[in-house]
Protein backbone atom coordinates (compact mmCIF):
# COMPACT_ATOMS: atom_id res chain seq x y z
CA UNK A 1 0.00 0.00 0.00
CA UNK A 2 2.87 2.26 1.36
CA UNK A 3 4.43 1.58 -2.54
CA UNK A 4 1.18 2.09 -4.49
CA UNK A 5 0.87 5.99 -2.34
CA UNK A 6 4.45 6.98 -3.44
CA UNK A 7 3.32 6.08 -7.21
CA UNK A 8 0.11 7.80 -6.88
CA UNK A 9 1.90 10.91 -5.71
CA UNK A 10 4.92 10.71 -8.71
CA UNK A 11 2.55 10.42 -10.82
CA UNK A 12 0.26 13.34 -9.53
CA UNK A 13 4.00 15.20 -9.52
CA UNK A 14 4.84 14.83 -13.16
CA UNK A 15 0.95 15.72 -14.12
CA UNK A 16 1.82 18.79 -12.81
CA UNK A 17 5.59 19.11 -14.07
CA UNK A 18 3.49 18.47 -17.71
CA UNK A 19 0.79 20.50 -17.59
CA UNK A 20 3.33 23.50 -16.30
CA UNK A 21 5.30 22.65 -19.25
CA UNK A 22 2.50 22.96 -21.57
CA UNK A 23 1.43 26.34 -20.02
CA UNK A 24 4.85 27.64 -20.76
CA UNK A 25 4.80 26.51 -23.92
CA UNK A 26 1.81 28.33 -24.95
CA UNK A 27 2.97 31.28 -23.54
CA UNK A 28 6.46 30.96 -25.88
CA UNK A 29 3.97 30.84 -28.32
CA UNK A 30 2.32 34.15 -27.90
CA UNK A 31 5.42 35.59 -27.15
CA UNK A 32 7.22 34.73 -30.33
CA UNK A 33 3.71 35.44 -32.28
CA UNK A 34 3.87 39.12 -30.48
CA UNK A 35 7.92 39.56 -31.22
CA UNK A 36 7.30 38.82 -34.99
CA UNK A 37 4.75 41.43 -35.61
CA UNK A 38 7.56 44.51 -34.54
CA UNK A 39 9.17 46.27 -37.07
CA UNK A 40 12.43 44.56 -38.59
CA UNK A 41 14.03 48.00 -38.32
CA UNK A 42 13.43 50.19 -35.95
CA UNK A 43 11.89 53.83 -37.29
CA UNK A 44 15.02 55.57 -35.85
CA UNK A 45 17.10 53.25 -38.10
CA UNK A 46 15.55 53.79 -40.90
CA UNK A 47 15.71 57.69 -40.63
CA UNK A 48 19.26 57.71 -39.61
CA UNK A 49 19.72 55.79 -43.11
CA UNK A 50 17.79 58.11 -45.00
CA UNK A 51 19.96 60.98 -43.52
CA UNK A 52 23.16 59.44 -44.55
CA UNK A 53 22.01 58.86 -47.94
CA UNK A 54 20.71 62.41 -48.16
CA UNK A 55 22.65 64.59 -45.82
CA UNK A 56 25.95 63.52 -47.02
CA UNK A 57 24.92 64.82 -50.24
CA UNK A 58 23.96 68.06 -49.05
CA UNK A 59 26.82 68.68 -46.55
CA UNK A 60 29.80 66.60 -47.74
CA UNK A 61 32.89 66.54 -45.00
CA UNK A 62 30.44 68.27 -41.98
CA UNK A 63 28.07 65.55 -42.22
CA UNK A 64 30.12 63.40 -39.97
CA UNK A 65 30.32 65.61 -36.98
CA UNK A 66 26.88 66.55 -36.95
CA UNK A 67 25.41 63.20 -37.27
CA UNK A 68 27.23 62.47 -34.19
CA UNK A 69 25.53 65.89 -32.71
CA UNK A 70 22.25 64.98 -33.40
CA UNK A 71 22.96 61.75 -31.81
CA UNK A 72 23.86 63.21 -28.76
CA UNK A 73 22.22 64.93 -25.74
CA UNK A 74 20.68 68.03 -27.03
CA UNK A 75 21.86 71.29 -25.02
CA UNK A 76 19.05 73.63 -23.52
CA UNK A 77 18.21 76.96 -22.65
CA UNK A 78 16.11 78.58 -20.43
CA UNK A 79 13.79 81.53 -21.88
CA UNK A 80 13.63 83.19 -18.36
CA UNK A 81 9.26 84.54 -17.66
CA UNK A 82 9.58 88.47 -17.50
CA UNK A 83 6.17 88.06 -15.66
CA UNK A 84 7.97 86.88 -13.04
CA UNK A 85 10.56 87.62 -10.26
CA UNK A 86 13.56 87.68 -12.86
CA UNK A 87 16.16 89.79 -10.87
CA UNK A 88 16.37 86.31 -8.62
CA UNK A 89 16.11 83.85 -11.24
CA UNK A 90 19.44 86.05 -13.44
CA UNK A 91 21.28 86.64 -10.12
CA UNK A 92 21.04 83.05 -9.34
CA UNK A 93 22.09 81.85 -13.28
CA UNK A 94 25.25 84.25 -13.36
CA UNK A 95 26.76 83.75 -10.53
CA UNK A 96 25.93 80.10 -9.08
CA UNK A 97 25.66 78.79 -12.65
CA UNK A 98 27.48 81.05 -14.92
CA UNK A 99 24.96 81.05 -17.37
CA UNK A 100 25.17 84.25 -20.07
CA UNK A 101 22.18 85.48 -21.30
CA UNK A 102 22.89 85.15 -25.32
CA UNK A 103 20.40 87.72 -26.37
CA UNK A 104 21.33 90.42 -24.11
CA UNK A 105 24.97 89.86 -25.23
CA UNK A 106 23.94 90.50 -29.25
CA UNK A 107 22.02 93.69 -28.21
CA UNK A 108 24.89 95.04 -26.11
CA UNK A 109 27.39 94.26 -29.29
CA UNK A 110 25.34 97.43 -30.98
CA UNK A 111 24.81 99.75 -28.42
CA UNK A 112 24.19 102.17 -30.78
CA UNK A 113 21.16 100.34 -32.57
CA UNK A 114 17.75 100.78 -30.72
CA UNK A 115 15.26 97.99 -30.72
CA UNK A 116 12.00 98.63 -32.23
CA UNK A 117 13.00 102.03 -33.96
CA UNK A 118 13.80 102.90 -37.35
CA UNK A 119 17.43 104.08 -36.61
CA UNK A 120 20.39 102.28 -37.51
CA UNK A 121 23.71 101.85 -36.21
CA UNK A 122 26.66 103.42 -37.94
CA UNK A 123 27.61 102.29 -41.36
CA UNK A 124 31.56 102.18 -40.24
CA UNK A 125 30.59 100.33 -36.86
CA UNK A 126 32.24 96.72 -36.86
CA UNK A 127 30.99 94.15 -35.67
CA UNK A 128 33.21 92.40 -32.71
CA UNK A 129 35.11 89.47 -33.31
CA UNK A 130 34.54 85.70 -31.16
CA UNK A 131 36.29 86.16 -27.61
CA UNK A 132 39.36 84.07 -26.98
CA UNK A 133 37.15 81.95 -25.04
CA UNK A 134 35.19 80.66 -28.08
CA UNK A 135 37.19 79.90 -30.56
CA UNK A 136 35.71 78.69 -33.88
CA UNK A 137 36.26 74.20 -34.28
CA UNK A 138 38.85 74.20 -37.30
CA UNK A 139 36.68 71.70 -39.11
CA UNK A 140 33.22 74.67 -39.25
CA UNK A 141 35.69 77.73 -39.79
CA UNK A 142 35.33 77.51 -43.34
CA UNK A 143 31.54 76.62 -43.81
CA UNK A 144 29.55 77.65 -41.11
CA UNK A 145 30.27 80.45 -39.49
CA UNK A 146 31.40 84.44 -39.83
CA UNK A 147 34.66 85.54 -40.82
CA UNK A 148 37.07 85.55 -37.74
CA UNK A 149 38.29 89.12 -38.98
CA UNK A 150 35.99 91.60 -37.90
CA UNK A 151 33.50 92.68 -40.64
CA UNK A 152 30.07 95.16 -40.93
CA UNK A 153 27.13 92.99 -42.14
CA UNK A 154 24.81 93.81 -44.10
CA UNK A 155 22.74 97.34 -41.99
CA UNK A 156 19.71 97.80 -44.59
CA UNK A 157 17.47 95.51 -42.41
CA UNK A 158 17.58 96.12 -38.35
CA UNK A 159 18.94 93.55 -36.34
CA UNK A 160 15.68 91.87 -34.46
CA UNK A 161 16.40 92.21 -30.63
CA UNK A 162 13.81 92.34 -28.63
CA UNK A 163 14.36 93.97 -24.96
CA UNK A 164 12.14 91.83 -23.16
CA UNK A 165 13.50 88.64 -24.25
CA UNK A 166 16.05 87.35 -22.06
CA UNK A 167 17.41 83.23 -22.55
CA UNK A 168 20.79 81.94 -20.79
CA UNK A 169 22.50 79.27 -22.03
CA UNK A 170 25.81 77.52 -20.88
CA UNK A 171 28.98 78.62 -22.47
CA UNK A 172 30.23 76.69 -25.75
CA UNK A 173 31.54 73.29 -24.20
CA UNK A 174 29.51 73.11 -21.22
CA UNK A 175 27.24 70.18 -20.88
CA UNK A 176 25.51 71.56 -17.40
CA UNK A 177 21.87 70.57 -17.57
CA UNK A 178 19.05 73.74 -16.18
CA UNK A 179 17.19 72.30 -13.15
CA UNK A 180 13.42 72.19 -13.81
CA UNK A 181 11.72 75.36 -13.10
CA UNK A 182 10.31 76.36 -10.06
CA UNK A 183 6.63 78.43 -9.35
CA UNK A 184 8.01 82.09 -7.83
CA UNK A 185 5.48 83.68 -5.68
CA UNK A 186 3.06 84.31 -8.19
CA UNK A 187 2.43 80.81 -8.70
CA UNK A 188 4.11 81.36 -12.60
CA UNK A 189 7.34 79.00 -13.27
CA UNK A 190 10.18 80.89 -13.66
CA UNK A 191 11.52 79.91 -17.21
CA UNK A 192 10.53 77.56 -19.84
CA UNK A 193 13.49 75.15 -21.04
CA UNK A 194 14.04 75.22 -24.92
CA UNK A 195 16.41 74.94 -27.40
CA UNK A 196 17.54 78.18 -27.76
CA UNK A 197 17.87 77.87 -31.31
CA UNK A 198 14.18 78.27 -31.69
CA UNK A 199 14.19 81.21 -30.19
CA UNK A 200 16.00 82.85 -33.36
CA UNK A 201 12.60 82.96 -35.64
CA UNK A 202 10.77 85.00 -33.13
CA UNK A 203 13.45 87.44 -33.00
CA UNK A 204 14.31 87.38 -36.40
CA UNK A 205 10.17 87.87 -36.76
CA UNK A 206 10.95 91.78 -35.05
CA UNK A 207 7.77 92.20 -33.17
CA UNK A 208 7.19 95.56 -32.42
CA UNK A 209 4.58 97.66 -30.13
CA UNK A 210 1.19 97.12 -31.08
CA UNK A 211 1.50 94.34 -33.62
CA UNK A 212 -1.05 91.58 -34.43
CA UNK A 213 0.55 88.62 -34.62
CA UNK A 214 -0.28 84.89 -35.97
CA UNK A 215 1.26 81.90 -34.96
CA UNK A 216 0.26 79.66 -37.59
CA UNK A 217 1.56 76.41 -36.39
CA UNK A 218 1.89 77.13 -32.45
CA UNK A 219 2.15 73.18 -31.07
CA UNK A 220 3.83 72.46 -28.71
CA UNK A 221 3.93 76.00 -27.78
CA UNK A 222 7.74 77.35 -27.06
CA UNK A 223 7.45 80.07 -29.54
CA UNK A 224 3.82 81.60 -28.63
CA UNK A 225 5.96 81.69 -25.16
CA UNK A 226 8.75 83.81 -26.30
CA UNK A 227 6.35 85.86 -28.46
CA UNK A 228 4.27 86.48 -25.58
CA UNK A 229 7.24 87.43 -23.34
CA UNK A 230 8.17 89.94 -26.13
CA UNK A 231 5.13 92.09 -24.45
CA UNK A 232 4.54 93.24 -27.81
CA UNK A 233 1.67 91.92 -29.35
CA UNK A 234 -1.54 93.59 -29.18
CA UNK A 235 -3.26 90.69 -30.27
CA UNK A 236 -1.55 87.34 -30.69
CA UNK A 237 -3.52 84.26 -32.83
CA UNK A 238 -2.00 80.88 -31.74
CA UNK A 239 -3.45 78.20 -33.94
CA UNK A 240 -2.71 74.30 -34.55
CA UNK A 241 -4.67 71.79 -36.10
CA UNK A 242 -3.39 69.05 -33.56
CA UNK A 243 -6.29 69.29 -30.11
CA UNK A 244 -4.43 67.57 -28.28
CA UNK A 245 -1.73 69.15 -28.70
CA UNK A 246 -3.31 72.65 -28.26
CA UNK A 247 -4.17 71.42 -24.85
CA UNK A 248 -0.77 71.15 -23.89
CA UNK A 249 0.00 74.13 -25.23
CA UNK A 250 -2.66 75.96 -23.23
CA UNK A 251 -1.40 74.04 -19.94
CA UNK A 252 2.30 76.03 -20.75
CA UNK A 253 0.79 79.24 -21.41
CA UNK A 254 -1.58 78.95 -17.54
CA UNK A 255 1.71 78.30 -16.04
CA UNK A 256 3.95 81.15 -17.34
CA UNK A 257 1.29 83.97 -18.63
CA UNK A 258 -0.78 85.89 -15.66
CA UNK A 259 -4.92 85.49 -16.54
CA UNK A 260 -5.34 89.04 -16.46
CA UNK A 261 -3.16 88.83 -20.69
CA UNK A 262 -5.02 85.50 -21.31
CA UNK A 263 -8.00 87.51 -22.46
CA UNK A 264 -9.84 86.98 -25.82
CA UNK A 265 -8.91 90.51 -26.65
CA UNK A 266 -5.11 89.64 -26.37
CA UNK A 267 -4.74 85.87 -26.89
CA UNK A 268 -6.92 83.46 -29.51
CA UNK A 269 -6.32 80.08 -29.29
CA UNK A 270 -7.86 78.22 -32.60
CA UNK A 271 -7.97 74.34 -34.09
CA UNK A 272 -8.24 74.85 -37.92
CA UNK A 273 -6.37 73.46 -41.04
CA UNK A 274 -3.47 76.37 -41.18
CA UNK A 275 -3.75 75.82 -45.07
CA UNK A 276 -7.35 77.29 -45.21
CA UNK A 277 -5.83 80.28 -43.30
CA UNK A 278 -6.39 82.84 -46.02
CA UNK A 279 -9.90 82.00 -46.83
CA UNK A 280 -10.58 82.96 -43.05
CA UNK A 281 -8.35 85.97 -42.75
CA UNK A 282 -6.53 86.94 -45.35
CA UNK A 283 -4.28 90.95 -45.30
CA UNK A 284 -4.86 90.84 -41.74
CA UNK A 285 -1.45 90.18 -39.72
CA UNK A 286 1.68 92.85 -38.67
CA UNK A 287 3.56 89.10 -38.32
CA UNK A 288 3.39 85.37 -39.42
CA UNK A 289 5.30 82.82 -38.16
CA UNK A 290 5.03 79.69 -39.87
CA UNK A 291 7.37 76.91 -37.83
CA UNK A 292 5.80 74.24 -40.29
CA UNK A 293 5.78 70.40 -39.23
CA UNK A 294 8.77 68.90 -40.57
CA UNK A 295 10.58 65.68 -40.21
CA UNK A 296 12.23 66.85 -36.92
CA UNK A 297 15.41 65.67 -37.58
CA UNK A 298 16.48 65.10 -34.02
CA UNK A 299 13.70 63.38 -32.83
CA UNK A 300 13.89 60.66 -35.65
CA UNK A 301 17.08 59.39 -34.91
CA UNK A 302 16.15 59.20 -31.13
CA UNK A 303 12.52 58.38 -30.64
CA UNK A 304 10.70 55.60 -31.87
CA UNK A 305 7.19 56.91 -30.77
CA UNK A 306 5.28 59.07 -33.24
CA UNK A 307 8.28 58.96 -35.67
CA UNK A 308 7.79 60.12 -38.63
CA UNK A 309 10.23 57.48 -41.09
CA UNK A 310 7.68 54.90 -39.74
CA UNK A 311 6.69 52.77 -42.81
CA UNK A 312 3.09 53.53 -41.92
CA UNK A 313 3.64 57.19 -42.45
CA UNK A 314 5.72 57.44 -45.77
CA UNK A 315 3.34 58.53 -47.70
CA UNK A 316 3.15 61.37 -45.13
CA UNK A 317 7.07 62.04 -45.00
CA UNK A 318 6.71 61.89 -48.92
CA UNK A 319 3.85 65.05 -49.12
CA UNK A 320 5.46 67.18 -46.26
CA UNK A 321 7.17 69.63 -48.73
CA UNK A 322 3.79 69.87 -50.37
CA UNK A 323 1.74 70.54 -46.75
CA UNK A 324 4.64 73.65 -46.07
CA UNK A 325 4.46 75.41 -49.23
CA UNK A 326 0.73 75.20 -48.38
CA UNK A 327 0.75 76.58 -45.00
CA UNK A 328 3.53 79.17 -45.68
CA UNK A 329 1.54 80.32 -48.99
CA UNK A 330 -1.80 80.68 -46.69
CA UNK A 331 0.77 82.72 -43.71
CA UNK A 332 1.88 84.92 -46.37
CA UNK A 333 -1.63 85.83 -48.05
CA UNK A 334 -2.71 86.50 -43.97
CA UNK A 335 -0.09 88.99 -43.80
CA UNK A 336 -1.03 92.15 -44.71
CA UNK A 337 0.85 94.35 -47.41
CA UNK A 338 3.97 95.96 -45.48
CA UNK A 339 3.86 92.57 -42.77
CA UNK A 340 6.83 90.26 -42.59
CA UNK A 341 6.52 86.49 -42.25
CA UNK A 342 9.22 84.15 -40.84
CA UNK A 343 9.03 80.29 -42.24
CA UNK A 344 10.66 77.72 -39.87
CA UNK A 345 11.59 74.36 -39.71
CA UNK A 346 14.00 71.76 -37.10
CA UNK A 347 15.08 69.62 -40.00
CA UNK A 348 18.69 70.16 -42.05
CA UNK A 349 16.36 68.81 -45.63
CA UNK A 350 16.99 71.32 -48.37
CA UNK A 351 13.71 70.23 -49.62
CA UNK A 352 12.04 71.08 -46.44
CA UNK A 353 13.91 74.41 -46.29
CA UNK A 354 14.93 76.60 -48.97
CA UNK A 355 12.58 74.95 -51.92
CA UNK A 356 9.57 75.37 -49.91
CA UNK A 357 10.17 78.72 -49.55
CA UNK A 358 11.25 79.60 -53.37
CA UNK A 359 8.28 77.65 -54.28
CA UNK A 360 6.01 79.33 -52.12
CA UNK A 361 7.71 82.61 -53.25
CA UNK A 362 6.89 81.83 -57.21
CA UNK A 363 3.25 80.89 -56.38
CA UNK A 364 2.60 84.14 -54.49
CA UNK A 365 3.65 85.95 -57.37
CA UNK A 366 2.22 84.58 -60.19
CA UNK A 367 -1.19 83.15 -59.01
CA UNK A 368 -1.76 85.66 -56.51
CA UNK A 369 0.26 88.61 -56.98
CA UNK A 370 1.92 89.19 -54.22
CA UNK A 371 5.41 90.64 -54.08
CA UNK A 372 7.59 89.83 -51.76
CA UNK A 373 10.96 90.36 -50.71
CA UNK A 374 13.96 87.72 -49.28
CA UNK A 375 15.50 89.33 -46.30
CA UNK A 376 19.37 89.08 -46.40
CA UNK A 377 19.72 87.50 -42.73
CA UNK A 378 23.36 87.32 -42.49
CA UNK A 379 23.53 90.46 -39.82
CA UNK A 380 21.34 87.65 -37.62
CA UNK A 381 24.46 85.16 -38.47
CA UNK A 382 27.37 87.60 -37.36
CA UNK A 383 25.02 88.79 -34.31
CA UNK A 384 24.67 85.21 -32.75
CA UNK A 385 27.96 83.27 -34.30
CA UNK A 386 29.56 83.03 -30.59
CA UNK A 387 26.21 80.62 -29.65
CA UNK A 388 25.48 78.87 -32.80
CA UNK A 389 27.11 77.39 -35.65
CA UNK A 390 25.47 78.37 -39.27
CA UNK A 391 25.30 76.91 -42.26
CA UNK A 392 26.98 79.51 -44.39
CA UNK A 393 25.79 78.14 -48.22
CA UNK A 394 21.52 78.60 -47.85
CA UNK A 395 20.50 79.68 -51.02
CA UNK A 396 17.88 81.37 -48.93
CA UNK A 397 17.07 82.11 -45.43
CA UNK A 398 19.69 80.78 -42.42
CA UNK A 399 20.78 77.49 -40.97
CA UNK A 400 21.45 76.19 -37.54
CA UNK A 401 23.70 73.12 -37.70
CA UNK A 402 24.42 70.57 -34.19
CA UNK A 403 27.59 70.68 -33.08
CA UNK A 404 29.07 68.69 -30.12
CA UNK A 405 30.84 72.24 -28.92
CA UNK A 406 26.98 74.16 -29.08
CA UNK A 407 24.04 71.29 -29.80
CA UNK A 408 21.23 73.60 -30.72
CA UNK A 409 18.98 72.53 -33.65
CA UNK A 410 18.99 71.76 -36.27
CA UNK A 411 16.79 74.99 -36.99
CA UNK A 412 16.09 76.25 -40.02
CA UNK A 413 14.62 80.40 -40.80
CA UNK A 414 13.50 82.58 -43.31
CA UNK A 415 12.06 86.10 -43.24
CA UNK A 416 9.98 87.60 -46.39
CA UNK A 417 8.60 90.77 -46.14
CA UNK A 418 5.08 91.23 -48.23
CA UNK A 419 5.45 94.90 -50.63
CA UNK A 420 2.00 94.34 -51.76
Amino acid sequence: MAALSRSSCRLEFLIGKLREWQRLERRNIYKKKWASSLPRVPSTQLALKSMDMNYSLQFGDLWPSIRLALLCEQKYAALLNGFGDMEKVIQEFEERAQARDFVYEARSQWPEWTPHTDSQPRADQDSPAPGPSDPEPSEFSDDCTAEQSPSTPDMKQPIPISPNLKCFTFPRGDTTRFKPARPDGLRLLEYYLMDAASLLPVLTLDVRPGHTVLDLCAAPGGKSLALLQTECCRHLAINDISISRLNRLRKILHSYIPKNLRTEDRLRITSFDGRHWREIERNTFDRVLVDVPCTTDRHSVLEEDNNIFSRLRLKERQKLPLLQTQLLLSGILATKPGGSIVYSTCSLSQLQNEYVVERAVEVAETEHNVELHLVDLSAVRTLYRNTFHFYRHCRVGELVLPHLTANYGPMYFCKLERIH
